[in-house]
């Protein structure tokens, strides 16, 4: 049996965080087997963060929660307003994860989540480690960490690969600032699945593992068993969280945000349950090889 705690993400069930929504997303989660729940931030308004708690509690379920900005609200920019109402943003959705239980905030804390139409400049990162330097130090004294989520160069002109991330969490200059390798992200920017892990090594604090069209684990054309060997090879023993997303599910923000315009899957339920399945099984298989 695997020894990391598998997650999933809400979006393979239901497209928003209304009660019922969460009543469905939690008793889905737990049904197929799953220790996590990663939950999206973009629908917050309609949370209720004490509801959800009581219900993730009642599963047995640990929480995960994530997101990107918005190019209103993003701490990249040289717009000092923009920065601030990114940061304002970055601090509700902490103690959002917090009030749930949470100890892991992570995604694309840095930037908006779309395309950019020029490079990051000087002033924008340095807006960028100012505050999530804020942000980690506000993290720590609630015994939380920060993951930093490398995504490609169509959602974010900040972080694109491995080595971008250290370099920023070093910036940040703080312990709790955690890197975040994801599978369908590393196939478009980096060379291998293997030299970044261990790039990364003990700095590694959250994986998503997604296939190359974002579908069914075992469909696309990624090489899931040379990335899960070399998880082994740095004793990787933190969370794997399966990331999937469907035309058939809908969020109002985040499918917009993501180009989910396709339909890849109908069946949420089955997807998880086959998902599940196949990351415990690559586990095995890297730690035996």
């Amino acid at each position: 049996m695997p020894t990391n705690p598998l997650g999933v993400h809400a979006l393979v069930f239901a497209g928003g965080t209304t009660a019922d929504e969460m009543t469905t997303i939690i008793e889905q989660t737990k049904a197929a087997g799953y220790d996590i729940l990663e939950l999206s931030l973009h629908d917050a308004v309609n949370l209720d963060t004490a509801d959800a708690r009581a219900k993730l509690e009642g599963a047995g379920l640990d929480i995960v929660c994530s997101r990107g900005l918005a190019f209103s609200a993003d701490v990249s920019s040289e717009d000092p307003e923009v920065v601030a109402r990114g940061a304002q943003l970055l601090h509700d959705s902490l103690r959002i994860t917090h009030d749930m239980g949470g100890t892991h905030f992570t995604g694309a804390l840095y930037s908006a989540l779309g395309k950019y139409g020029r490079a990051l400049s000087a002033a924008g990162r340095a807006n960028v480690v100012a505050a999530l330097a804020d942000l980690a130090v506000e993290a720590q004294g609630l015994g939380m960490t920060l993951g930093l989520e490398i995504c490609n160069r169509y959602e974010t002109n900040v972080v694109n690969t491995a080595a971008d991330a250290l370099r920023l969490a070093d910036d940040i200059g703080h312990d709790n600032v955690l890197i975040h390798l994801d599978t369908y992200h590393m196939n478009i920017e980096e060379d291998d699945f293997i030299r970044p892990v261990r790039l990364v090594g003990d700095r590694l604090g959250y994986v998503h593992i997604g296939e190359n069209h974002r579908g069914f684990l075992g469909s696309g054309h990624l090489d899931f068993a040379s990335f899960f060997h070399a998880l082994a090879g740095i004793g990787y023993s933190g969370p794997i969280t399966f990331e999937s997303f469907s035309s058939a599910v809908v969020s109002p923000t985040l499918s917009n945000d993501l180009a989910i315009w396709r339909n890849l899957w109908n069946n949420g339920p089955a997807l998880a349950r086959h998902a599940r399945s196949f990351m415990a099984d690559q586990l095995e298989a890297g730690r035996r090889g």
